[in-house]
């Protein structure tokens, strides 16, 4: 089975939405399960993974709505306030529904530190006994705070998106480079090969840009701990999904049968309980 573990719905609101500014005129549109499915189709592809793209629990609600009504829909990463007094509450009432995976935080918007919050971390240690997941979205200046999170919380998985968002186009930071490598040593953290294309200079670029970064992926994770996602519809600022599919597909092709499944499947229904 293929899945995609990374893509976002949501019916377009300017004010929800602000974040999609004058310079995303392509994303600015309702983008809905019966956009996706003709794409997965297209590209052999099993499920997908829906996750939050706005900090509410009404995002929640419409996630999980979208999945009881689309069996391709295998799993949703929501979004509940860590740092709320209810949150145990809110969890208990979540978990019930079996398309709840795990929760994610748009940490790239907050301070570098935010991870090391007290309030923020007390709330990641209430998810590992409900089995769900943490997505970590951050920028590499973020790194630092995102290893010394899963070092405190060996028994929590997380998933790093968008292998932190480094500048594709420009040459490597060894910064980043090292904090990958770091982070990777710990055996609790997993990561998606996903949000690529995004992170290129004015979306321009050659397939050959992203093999320097895929490779420091690969050498630090392994074919255990990697998961393909298409960061639908995002990346269509950049790239088509087939595009985006290729190259994740092209790289692995001197790859063994066995890590390919894994990439594109076997680590995403393991990592989040399908």
């Amino acid at each position: 089975m293929i899945i995609d573990s990374h893509q976002h719905f949501w019916n377009y609101d300017p004010i929800k939405d602000a974040w999609i500014d004058s310079s995303m005129e392509v994303i600015k549109r309702d983008f809905l399960p019966k956009n996706l499915k003709p794409l997965l189709d297209e590209n052999g592809i099993d499920g997908c993974i829906s996750v939050q793209a706005d900090q509410s629990e009404n995002e929640t609600d419409f996630l999980l709505s979208c999945a009881q009504k689309n069996k391709f829909i295998k799993g949703v990463v929501g979004w509940l306030d860590l740092t709320s007094k209810n949150l145990e509450s809110r969890l208990n009432h979540y978990v019930k529904n079996p398309f709840f995976k795990g929760l994610r935080h748009i940490v790239q918007a907050e301070k570098d530190d935010y991870l090391l919050r007290s309030d923020v971390q007390n709330g990641i240690s209430k998810l590992a006994k409900h089995n769900l997941t943490y997505d970590i979205l951050v920028f590499p200046s973020q790194l630092t705070a995102a290893i010394t999170l899963v070092k405190k919380f060996p028994n929590q998985q997380f998933i790093l998106d968008h292998i932190s968002k480094p500048n594709i186009s420009d040459s490597m930071d060894e910064l980043w480079k090292s904090n990958i490598v770091e982070l990777a040593k710990n055996q609790n953290v997993c990561c998606k090969l996903s949000g690529l294309v995004t992170e290129t200079k004015n979306y321009i670029f050659s397939d050959n840009d992203f093999k320097p970064y895929i490779d420091v992926i690969f050498k630090s994770f392994g074919p255990n701990r990697i998961l393909f996602g298409s960061d639908w519809p995002v990346c269509l600022l950049a790239a088509n999904y087939k595009k985006v599919f290729d190259l994740i597909f092209d790289y692995l092709d001197n790859h063994s049968i066995e890590t390919k499944a894994k990439v594109f499947g076997q680590n995403a229904i393991k990592i989040y309980n399908l």
